[in-house]
């Protein structure tokens, strides 16, 4: 029901894989943003009784699967992956399960989830090599049954905009340091602690754009006027087109505390060019390399976290090293395309693996 990295990579594929001649439909319980936002990427969405585990859930499913009679299901949440089981369960002729897991919470391992993950879905794809590693591990399954697939970025979209011209068109200053976050307003992603860095940092001139909507924005909005940063913080809301805010910044922050993949916006913010610092949650890791590729600091340390982004304010060459370094390495590893060919894989082998 919710909106952020996840929604946007599942209609991301969609259309990829729809321009590549497939037929895809996304099905969504009533209400829920992705739905609503499936025509704007062209795909095909239906509404179904889906967001809660309920049977009628599951015969909602069973029915469409039946006159659909799709190959492949893909499914990306614990409601969802629940009720697609429950329901291939219930047909003579079932397409095979593809579960994408996107964040690192752990996964209960007790006798239901693991049939769940190890009899009723074909394969699972992670988001990074960490949650491949966690689930092979901690849940006993098949290394061979699953493999991480980092969501791909389209590089075409990114970089075409100075920052001169980016401000202009946001209404922002041009002539003092922005630090921004792009990311869905919620406990993990840190929010709380990157304001109290702002707070703390020596570059009291600075102002931090916060991009993106959530469960945690009232609270925010709170911690902002307790601080008195009400003239150094802009919210910006949820923004389809996240590229000419991060052309904006000089400096992208993502302090997560947990349950990372590889996020989708900090790929971002590195194919377009923009020096990051983050922290080693989930799979970060596999993108940002302290002092290499990014500023990585402890979770949960508004102190670190200021005196890294004062770090970059005060030194353009260091700014300018991480970035170039950054893309890099994200360009060639996490392009679109790339992903989409390996998506498309990926439900080539669950399907040939499920009918032999």
């Amino acid at each position: 029901m919710g909106w952020g990295g996840q929604e946007i990579r599942i209609l991301t594929e969609a259309r990829g894989l729809i321009d590549r001649g497939h037929r895809v439909v996304v099905y969504a319980p009533p209400g829920a943003r992705i739905a609503a936002e499936a025509a704007s990427y062209g795909v095909p969405a239906v509404a179904l009784p889906i967001g809660r585990k309920r049977p009628a859930g599951v015969a909602a499913l069973a029915r469409a699967f039946r006159a659909a009679r799709h190959d492949v299901v893909n499914t990306h949440s614990s409601t969802d992956s629940w009720l697609a089981a429950v329901a291939c369960r219930m047909m003579r002729d079932p397409p095979a399960i593809v579960r994408t897991r996107h964040v690192s919470v752990a996964v209960p391992n007790d006798p239901a989830t693991r049939w769940l993950y190890r009899k009723a879905t074909a394969r699972v794809v992670t988001t990074g090599e960490a949650l491949r590693a966690q689930h092979v591990r901690d849940n006993g399954l098949d290394p061979a049954r699953v493999e991480s697939i980092p969501t791909g970025i389209d590089a075409s979209a990114y970089g075409t905009l100075t920052q001169d011209e980016s401000r202009r068109s946001l209404g922002l200053p041009l002539d003092v340091p922005i630090v921004g976050i792009v990311a869905t307003l919620r406990s993990w992603k840190g929010h709380r602690h990157l304001v109290d860095a702002i707070a703390q940092l020596a570059h009291r001139e600075a102002l931090l754009a916060i991009v993106g909507d959530g469960p945690q924005r009232e609270a925010l909005e709170r911690q902002v006027a307790g601080l008195g940063l009400a003239a150094r913080v802009r919210f910006a809301g949820q923004q389809r087109d996240v590229a000419p805010w991060l052309a904006a910044l000089d400096v992208f922050a993502l302090p997560s505390t947990a349950n990372e993949g590889v996020p989708q916006a900090l790929l971002q913010a590195m194919v377009a060019g923009i020096p990051c610092v983050t922290t080693a949650a989930g799979a970060i890791p596999e993108i940002a390399r302290d002092e290499e590729t990014a500023l990585v600091v402890p979770p949960g340390d508004p102190a670190a976290l200021a005196a890294a982004l004062d770090r970059l304010i005060a030194d353009r060459t260091l700014r300018e090293r991480l970035a170039a370094a950054a893309r890099a390495r994200v360009v060639p590893r996490f392009a679109l395309e790339a992903m989409l060919d390996r998506m498309e894989a990926a439900f080539r082998r669950a399907i040939g693996e499920a009918r032999p």
